[in-house]
């Protein structure tokens, strides 16, 4: 446990989540993304930020901490994921000064970052590691 987020590529990420069959993988990406790129299969969505608006989720705390097995800080490690690693570090270390102290970002996310051609999943990312994943 640290008083920090803790950085795992994603095929760390993976390895954890069949270690500890109690961490949570929660997808904080947009409604959208969630459902139309796809998303890590058994992942969790809570968007940290969404559509309308783009705020902040208000209730992100609370529905990660229910997701946690009761709510206990602590009751399972938290590993968090979005489409590049940005949002999700930043919701991690809002989880971190909550309280909640084990909490992971997958630094690549789901689709990593931008090519040279503008596009994503060809130099990084969950999908481009070839982990499971799903798609509505």
């Amino acid at each position: 446990m640290s008083d920090k987020v803790k950085t795992l590529n994603p095929k760390e990420a993976y390895k954890l989540l069949q270690e500890h069959p109690n961490a949570v993988l929660i997808d904080v990406r947009s409604h959208m993304e969630y459902l139309f790129v796809g998303h890590p299969a058994g992942a969790i969505h809570i968007p940290w930020i969404d559509e309308p608006d783009w705020k902040r989720n208000p209730h992100f705390l609370t529905q990660v901490r229910q997701t946690m097995l009761g709510g206990a800080s602590g009751a399972a490690p938290v590993v968090l994921i979005c489409r590049s690693g940005v949002r999700s570090l930043e919701a991690g270390k809002a989880l971190i000064e909550a309280g909640v102290k084990d909490v992971y970002n997958v630094a690549e996310g789901f689709e990593g970052q931008l090519d040279e051609k503008h596009h994503r999943s060809s130099q990084g990312g969950w999908r481009y590691h070839g982990l499971p994943w799903e798609q509505c």
